[in-house]
């Protein structure tokens, strides 16, 4: 298998996670989907992460949205089950992994508006970024009561839950070093904390 992404996209580090979890190899192929157009050759969105199956190179052989790839290769392997098969649990592992996606929609938003270098000074939106940072407070939050003073977020196991939560909670501490969520919320910083003590979240953290 072939994953299509970059080294700074969480959703590209949630399914390397994943498949460092299922114990499965792949070769990773770095793409800058802001300095070249090539992805949309595989995918029409122009989006990473994207999943290429061995001798597939074109876009009825790809898989993209990084849901969608972790639900498959969740099915790879028996090794460390990561989403429950069904019932309640799925839908608790999900709606984790939704508002851990959610959070990470709204913070790049925001940073998209203060940061692409396309747009001048004078048509960025303050009010915009800042609606968007506050979906990330309000998500932090929900995260932080969720979790409570569980082990980990869903069930009593580690899951998909806990790798989308570590997955936007690293890209935060990453990208917007000003939002002290460590602070506000002490058992997320826990969390994370025993999170990164694993190879597959230790081998994957973010880098310019």
């Amino acid at each position: 298998m072939k994953l299509i992404g970059s080294l700074t996209s969480p959703y590209v580090r949630k399914v390397r996670i994943v498949m460092a979890e299922k114990k499965l190899d792949f070769q990773l192929v770095l793409e800058d989907v802001w300095g070249s157009d090539s992805i949309l050759k595989i995918n029409p969105l122009g989006k990473v992460p994207c999943l290429v199956m061995e001798g597939q190179d074109s876009i009825t052989g790809a898989m993209f949205d990084s849901r969608v790839i972790v639900e498959y290769v969740d099915t790879l392997s028996p090794v460390g089950k990561l989403i429950p098969d069904r019932g309640r649990e799925r839908c608790e592992v999900r709606t984790w992994e939704a508002l851990a996606d959610g959070i990470m929609d709204a913070a790049i938003l925001a940073r998209q508006e203060r940061h692409w270098p396309h747009r001048t000074d004078a048509q960025r939106s303050t009010a915009w970024a800042d609606r968007q940072l506050g979906k990330v407070h309000a998500g932090l939050a929900a995260m932080s009561q969720g979790l409570g003073e569980k082990a980990w977020c869903s069930g009593n196991h580690f899951s998909l839950a806990d790798i989308a939560v570590g997955c936007a909670l690293g890209w935060l501490e990453f990208r917007f070093p000003d939002i002290h969520w460590r602070e506000s919320h002490p058992n997320l910083a826990r969390h994370m904390d025993k999170l990164s003590q694993r190879a597959s979240f230790a081998e994957t953290v973010p880098t310019a």
